[in-house]
């Protein structure tokens, strides 16, 4: 559909945009302009102050600094998890984790279950359209029988990485950091080593962490040449394996930060977001192109100074304070995005229908729980999100939501650490501070207290009282409309469906290792 198209849509529909935005659409129609494109970029366990450009003194982060001083830089952006596997769902459809059935938890090897194939993802939308589409990275949606749930399985063209988190296979004897310093503390046992996978297929095992990185760019740079080649459209769904643990970086990075192993790691990611920027620059379709940039969940502390930072915010990964799941956020478009910073509300959620809309492509009949960004993005105007829902790592119908976010008031129905989060001095961040039920809620006001140290009293607040009413009332209307989807993750294991490139071979699972 084209821009013009999109517009005479939107009219039928009653969608009024703003002054900006319809003249963007009608400019990129009446200049035969060919469709965007789209690059997703995914950090992982990156934390709100691990970057440059959000105020770490010592992380070395160049391309994606560009991309915050050319670009949006988003101040209150959220992720819909503070752990990766359904923070990933809910980027890729659009919905709560939850209606997709991505809890509690994440997924693992030889899991059975998977993103359900009747979600629609970012790619799926797109594909009507004409577009090219590819991942890369860390996938952490789900292998299962013969490969069902893998990128290829749900809208991509092309995939090449490993389908779930690094450190989910033995990994004490590989090589983390030239010329041959093995990996720092200890992953999974007991099952297969950790595969490179090219679309269904395992190319190495186990992979090699120095030469990766050099793999996943060399990877994208091709797909957009061939792309661009072609005439064709296309969208790059990057989720990264940097920053998770355990930190590892090749040649080119190693001990060139002063942040050390985890710094070198991101530096290395940041590397990638710099080839990218100049694949598109040869392309010539830099100008067409809508990079969009945030991370699955907030920092590991537990792993100390090889864990990720939250800034000024409570808590990491784990836990539903604002440093376990609000991120940093950065979208950048030269000639359309003017540079600056937002402050408007804003999630994962929104991606979906935000570049549907740029691209005219038609949303999925289910119940989406994102908006359209776009007259954030072009405008710099205000956010069409009223709240933002925060659920556990383990969500359930029986206790609901555990926080939710009201314009700049945060109100928390229940509190608990997290074992992700151990070793900071907050006691409130660690596993041992069990579950607790608030009511009335404890509420912060975010604006003045990013940090949630300080909870508002409602007595003799008449104001206070009738906004934990409003929020009452919000969250009940949400939590009417929410349909738990059937556990995914809850369906088990089976040791069968681990991958492995000799799947027949013995012992199992030490003799999985091929290329």
């Amino acid at each position: 559909m084209t821009n013009f198209c999109l517009l005479q849509q939107s009219v039928r529909m009653g969608h009024f945009l703003s002054l900006t935005t319809l003249l963007y659409l009608l400019v990129t129609s009446c200049s035969g302009s060919p469709p965007s494109n789209f690059i997703l970029l995914f950090a992982d366990d990156v934390g709100f102050g691990d970057l440059g450009c959000y105020g770490h003194p010592t992380s070395l982060t160049p391309n994606l600094d560009r991309l915050a001083a050319d670009g949006l830089r988003f101040t209150d952006f959220y992720c819909t998890s503070p752990v990766c596997s359904p923070s990933r769902a809910s980027l890729l459809t659009g919905r709560y984790q939850t209606r997709s059935g991505v809890y509690p938890g994440v997924f693992y090897p030889g899991s059975r279950g998977g993103l359900p194939l009747n979600e629609t993802t970012i790619a799926e939308v797109l594909k009507p359209l004409g577009y090219a589409t590819a991942a890369m990275g860390k996938w952490h949606l789900g292998v299962g029988e013969n490969g069902m749930y893998l990128p290829t399985r749900q809208g991509f063209d092309h995939y090449l990485g490993v389908p779930y988190s690094h450190d989910m296979g033995p990994c004490q004897n590989l090589t983390c950091f030239p010329p041959d310093v093995k990996c720092f503390g200890h992953c999974d046992v007991g099952v297969v080593t950790i595969p490179l996978m090219h679309n269904d297929v395992i190319k190495q095992q186990p992979v090699d962490f120095l030469d990766l990185e050099r793999a996943y760019s060399d990877f994208a740079t091709d797909f957009i040449t061939q792309a661009t080649r072609k005439k064709q459209p296309f969208f790059l769904y990057y989720p990264s394996h940097h920053t998770h643990y355990p930190q590892y970086a090749g040649p080119a990075m190693a001990g060139r930060s002063r942040r050390g192993p985890f710094g070198d790691s991101l530096l290395e990611f940041d590397s990638t977001v710099g080839n990218l920027l100049s694949a598109l620059e040869h392309t010539g379709v830099l100008n067409n192109t809508l990079i969009l940039f945030t991370a699955d969940n907030g920092p590991e502390l537990m792993r100390m100074s090889r864990g990720g930072n939250a800034g000024p915010l409570k808590c990491g990964k784990g836990t539903t304070y604002e440093g376990g799941m609000r991120e940093p956020a950065i979208a950048y478009w030269p000639g359309t995005i003017t540079p600056g910073v937002t402050h408007e509300l804003a999630s994962t959620l929104d991606i979906m229908p935000t570049i549907a809309r740029l691209a005219g492509a038609k949303l999925p009949m289910v119940q989406l729980d994102g908006v359209d960004m776009t007259d954030i993005l072009v405008n710099h105007g205000p956010s069409k999100r009223e709240a933002m829902m925060f659920y556990p790592t383990d969500p359930s119908e029986n206790y609901g939501l555990f926080a939710l976010r009201l314009g700049k008031y945060k109100a928390h129905f229940y509190t608990r650490g997290a074992g992700h989060s151990e070793t900071t001095p907050d006691q409130d961040c660690h596993i041992i501070s069990f579950l607790k039920p608030h009511d009335p809620p404890l509420l912060f006001d975010l604006e003045s207290d990013p940090s949630e140290n300080y909870p508002l009293s409602p007595l003799g607040r008449p104001d206070l009282q009738a906004l934990l009413r409003r929020i009452g009332v919000v969250k009940e209307q949400f939590e009417a409309s929410m349909e738990f989807g059937e556990s995914q993750i809850g369906k088990g294991s089976d040791p069968d469906l681990e991958p492995c490139c000799t799947p027949h071979c013995t012992p199992k699972p030490s003799c999985c290792q091929c290329g």
